[in-house]
This record gives C-alpha cells, sequence and structure tokens, in this order.
C-alpha cells in the first residue's frame, strides 16, 4: 500500500479512503524495523496494554468491529470477552509482528472492496450504542481515520519508547 495522503481525484469517497489508508500505512510503517521483543514490551507502568503489537492487533480489530458487526451486522467474533473486554491488545503478545500487519493489510483490502462498493450513505445494519441509531457508512470512514490516527500517535510514543525510533 502507498503511503500518501493525497487522493487521486477531490471528490469525497477518495478523500475519505485515502486518508484512511494513510492511516492504515502508517500503522505499517511504525513498526518497520522493530524487534519481536520490543513489539512485546509494555514501556509505560500504569498502561500495561500498550505495546506496539497491541495497538496494532487493537486497529484491527476496531475496523473489524465497525465493518462486519455494526455496518454489516455480522455476529461479533472478536478475540475480547466479558472476563477481558482488551483481550485483543493480550493476545497480540502471541503473534509476530510481521502476521499481525499482514492480517491487517488482507482485512484492510476486503474492506477496500466494500466501500467501493457501498453508497456512503448506506446506514448501518446495527445501532450506535450511546444513542440506539444507525451510522453511515460515511460517519464510519470518518470515525475511523480519526481512530486509527489517535492509535498512531500512541504507537509514535511507544515505539520511541521502546527502541528509541522517532520520525517515521
Amino acid at each position: 500500500m502507498t503511503r500518501t495522503d493525497l487522493p487521486s481525484s477531490w471528490d469525497e469517497r477518495s478523500t475519505l479512503t485515502t486518508f484512511l489508508d494513510y492511516a492504515r500505512a502508517t500503522v505499517r510503517a511504525k513498526c518497520e524495523g522493530i524487534t519481536e521483543e520490543a513489539a512485546r514490551t509494555a514501556p509505560l507502568p500504569g498502561s500495561p496494554l500498550m505495546t506496539v503489537a497491541g495497538l496494532v492487533n487493537h486497529v484491527r480489530w476496531v475496523e473489524y468491529s465497525w465493518f462486519q458487526v455494526v455496518f454489516l451486522g455480522e455476529e461479533d467474533a472478536g478475540p475480547w470477552t466479558e472476563e477481558e473486554p482488551d483481550r485483543e491488545f493480550t493476545v497480540a503478545l502471541e503473534h509476530p509482528i510481521g502476521q499481525l500487519l499482514d492480517e491487517y493489510d488482507a482485512q484492510s483490502e476486503r474492506y477496500r472492496a466494500l466501500v467501493a462498493a457501498t453508497d456512503l450513505d448506506t446506514l448501518s445494519q446495527r445501532s450506535m450504542r450511546s444513542n440506539g441509531a444507525p451510522v453511515t457508512l460515511r460517519w464510519i470512514l470518518f470515525h475511523l481515520v480519526e481512530e486509527i490516527a489517535r492509535h498512531n500517535g500512541h504507537l509514535d510514543v511507544v515505539r520511541e519508547l521502546v527502541d528509541g525510533t522517532t520520525g517515521v
């Protein structure tokens, strides 16, 4: 995936999907050259789940939740449980960082096809928990750009703390 924030055209769909892909590609860029040990290191004592591997797996499962569970209305097969609601962070430590990134890339490709074939005004099959209303595909795309960009900031900080890498 090319890492650019410049869309091929200036329409809404191209702009939204380009920024989402840019945020996704930044996740991978933040992980370039990281060792397996560093990817599993939690450098913040108050945030033991905050690892590079955990964050990669988290954004993957966040997209799954929004596209497959909320938008398409599928049953939730995510790794989380009542006992461990943030389990996507901990199970990430059981897998190589390259595998997590490749699975995220493959999933992103499927979601690109879904978005390309769907009108932005299409309503989700499930409602928002907060207000009980469905959301549009457009809203989900905006939300994912915001969420992944925010977690890229977390990746910046964690990566610098675990191995000193900055500026990616």
